[in-house]
């Protein structure tokens, strides 16, 4: 396996204060994808960053290869929908998880 940071764009700085019903649409959309990939064990944590720059989203993902985060990126609905989001994807050769987010041990 292999780790990925994934940040969504928003296609503004002044989203998600203006979005229009179609971007609201996609978002939905959007949450639900990564939500299948969580419940697959491929997406270890996402959610919005409010940086005052200009919001941003925040995916971990643990996945075979690159071509698997950039497949995974490239049909989220909020980018299929060509209303001016885009991913960034960089590698991380290492990710380490704390207590709290690391899953619990099977009993034998």
């Amino acid at each position: 396996m292999a780790f990925y940071f994934c940040k969504l764009l928003a296609p503004r700085p002044s989203f998600p204060g203006d979005m229009t019903p179609a971007e609201a649409a996609a978002m939905q959309a959007h949450v639900a994808h990564w939500s299948r990939f969580a419940e697959a064990g491929k997406a270890l944590a996402f959610g919005p960053v409010l940086d005052p720059a200009g919001p941003w989203g925040l995916g971990l993902l643990s996945v075979a290869d690159e071509a698997e985060a950039r497949a995974f990126a490239d049909g989220d609905p909020v980018v299929t929908a060509g209303l001016g989001f885009r991913y960034e994807i960089h590698p991380m050769p290492q990710l380490v998880l704390g207590r709290a987010a690391a899953p619990e041990p099977t009993p034998a």
